[in-house]
C-alpha cells in the first residue's frame, strides 16, 4: 500500500478489515458527512485501473467493452468461482492485452480490495452483493460502478449514499438504459423545450424471462428466482424509472416524494415450479413457495406536482418493452411498440422523426454511437455508458448519474415492497440529496472538457463481446 493511499484511508478513518459490515458506518466520519456529491468532479486519472468482480451473466461483457477503451488498464479480476476468471482471462489475451490479477473465493473480492491499488471497482454480481461490495470499494480508495439495483434495503442505499460523500468517491450505478439512443434524443429534446413542460412520464421493465429464471444454467444458484420469492414488489425499477427520471430533472430542480403500488398475484411462476418438478428433483424447493405477483404497477409524485408510473413483468408472454413515454404541455414521445414523437394529436411522419434525430441526437451520440454499436452491448448504449464513465474520470469531470440517482432509483425496490404489503398504502420516498436537489444541476451532456479517450481497434472482423458464462 503507497503512502498516498494510506494516508486517504487514515483520514477517512478507513483503515480497518475489508470486511467492516454496514452497521460500522454509524460512526463520526460517516454520519456527519454531508458533502454534495451532485456535480463534483473527482481528480483527473490518466491511466484507469479497473477490477471486474462477478464475472456469471453480465461480467464478461463488462471486461470485453472496458478492454476497447484507451486509458483502461483491467488489473483484476474476481468471481466466486475460479473458472470463470480464467474465462474471462481469454477475453483481454485474445486482445493481446496482459492478464488482469486473478481472485476467487467467497470472499476473494475482500482480498482483493485490500492488496489491490485501484480507481474503479465495476461490479456485476448478484444484487444482494452490490451496497456491500460498492461499500468497501469505496472505502478502499476506489471509484464503484455496480449494476442495478444499487441496493436492495432503504438503509444500504442511505450507507452507499454516506459512503460517498464521506469518501469523496464516485458511486454510479451503471444504468445502461439511459444511454439508449431513443432516450438520448428525447432527453435533448425535453432540454431544449420541445416537449414543453413534463407533466407525466411511463417507464417499464416487461421482459419475458420466465424460462431463464427456472433456467439450472442461468442465474448462480438460482439467485434472479429466489428474489422473486422473497419479495413481492417492483424489483427492477431502474431500467424504466432512469431515462425518464433524468428527463424529469428529478434530484435537479424536482424530488420524488411518495409513491403507491399495486401488485398482481402470481398466476405463473408457481405453476412453472410444480410443472418443473413432477420431472426433475431440483425444482422440488421452489413448489409451494410465494411468489411475486405477475406485474407490479408504482406511481409515484414528484414534489412539483408532476407524475410517473413505472411497471415490471419478467413472466408474462408479452413483447419486450421499457415504455419510455414523456408527455408534456407541447409533445409527447414514446419508444414502444413503435418509436414515435406528436405535437398534437398525430405522431410525426417518419422523415420528420429522422429531421428530429438529425437535429437533437446529443454530441456524445453523434461522437461514440457508431463505434458503441460496433462494440455493441444492447445495440452499443453499454458501451457508450462505459466509455462516457471512463472519459469523464479520465478528465475530472462529474458523471451523468450520481449516487443520489442510483439512490432513489434502486429504492423504488425496497418502497414498493413496503407498499404492496399495506395493501397498496401511500409510502413516502427519502430525499437522499437532503435540500440539494432545489439547487442541484442537470448533468453536462455534451462533450465539454472531455471526448479524448480513445477506442483500441478490433483484433479481428469477430472480435466482439464473447458472452462468455
Amino acid at each position: 500500500m503507497n503512502n498516498s493511499r494510506r494516508d486517504f484511508l487514515k483520514k477517512a478513518g478507513l483503515l480497518s478489515s475489508a470486511a467492516i459490515t454496514l452497521p460500522s458506518l454509524q460512526n463520526e466520519v460517516f454520519a456527519s458527512s454531508n458533502f454534495n456529491m451532485s456535480g463534483f468532479a473527482a481528480p483527473k486519472i490518466d491511466k484507469v485501473k479497473v477490477a471486474v468482480i462477478g464475472l456469471g451473466m453480465r461480467g464478461p461483457g463488462a471486461v470485453d467493452r472496458l478492454s476497447y477503451i484507451e486509458g483502461v488498464d483491467i488489473v483484476a479480476l474476481c468471481d466466486k468461482h475460479a473458472d470463470r476468471v480464467t474465462k474471462a482471462q481469454t477475453i483481454l489475451t485474445k486482445k493481446g492485452l496482459k492478464e488482469a490479477k486473478a481472485y476467487s473465493g467467497e470472499d476473494g473480492w475482500k482480498t482483493m480490495l485490500k492488496n489491490e491499488e485501484l480507481d474503479l471497482v465495476y461490479i456485476t454480481t448478484p444484487w444482494e452483493y452490490h451496497a456491500p461490495m460498492a461499500i468497501e470499494a469505496m472505502k478502499s480508495g476506489a471509484h464503484a460502478a455496480t449494476e442495478v439495483p444499487m441496493g436492495l434495503t432503504v438503509s444500504e442505499i442511505w450507507e452507499v449514499v454516506k459512503t460517498s460523500e464521506a469518501t469523496k468517491k464516485h458511486c454510479m450505478m451503471l444504468e445502461n438504459c439511459c444511454y439508449d439512443f431513443f432516450e438520448m434524443l428525447t432527453l435533448n429534446m425535453v432540454r431544449q423545450g420541445l416537449f414543453g413542460e413534463l407533466v407525466h412520464a411511463e417507464g417499464a421493465y416487461i421482459h419475458d424471462l420466465l424460462s431463464l429464471n427456472f433456467d439450472k444454467n442461468g442465474y448462480d444458484n438460482m439467485w434472479r428466482l429466489r428474489e422473486n420469492i422473497k419479495m413481492n414488489g417492483n424489483l427492477y425499477p431502474t431500467h424504466g424509472i432512469g431515462p425518464i427520471a433524468q428527463c424529469m430533472n428529478i434530484n435537479c430542480g424536482d424530488k420524488l416524494t411518495h409513491l403507491v403500488a399495486m401488485q398482481s398475484n402470481d398466476f405463473m411462476m408457481a405453476d412453472k415450479a410444480r410443472e418443473l418438478a413432477a420431472t426433475d428433483d431440483f425444482f422440488k424447493e421452489f413448489v409451494g413457495k410465494k411468489y411475486r405477483g405477475n406485474m407490479d404497477t408504482t406511481l409515484i409524485k414528484t414534489e412539483k406536482g408532476k407524475t410517473l408510473m413505472v411497471q415490471h413483468d419478467v413472466t408474462s408472454p408479452r413483447p419486450y418493452s421499457r415504455i419510455h413515454l414523456l408527455s408534456g404541455t407541447k409533445g409527447f414521445a414514446q419508444k414502444y411498440p413503435q418509436e414515435g414523437i406528436a405535437f398534437g394529436h398525430s405522431f410525426v411522419k417518419p422523415e420528420e422523426l429522422k429531421k428530429l434525430y438529425d437535429q437533437y441526437t446529443p454530441e456524445l451520440v453523434k461522437f461514440i454511437g457508431e463505434q458503441a454499436k460496433e462494440v455493441g452491448g444492447h445495440g452499443g448504449m453499454d458501451f457508450m455508458m462505459d466509455w462516457r464513465m471512463i472519459d469523464c474520470l479520465r478528465n475530472g469531470l462529474p458523471l451523468d448519474q450520481t449516487v443520489y440517482d442510483g439512490a432513489v432509483w434502486s429504492a423504488i425496490v425496497p418502497l414498493s415492497v413496503e407498499s404492496v404489503s399495506k395493501n397498496s398504502r401511500t409510502v413516502d420516498i427519502p430525499d437522499f440529496t437532503r435540500g440539494n436537489w432545489k439547487t442541484n444541476k442537470p448533468h453536462d451532456m455534451t462533450l465539454n472538457g472531455g471526448g479524448n479517450t480513445k477506442i483500441r481497434p478490433k483484433v479481428n472482423a469477430k472480435d466482439v463481446q464473447l458472452n462468455v458464462k
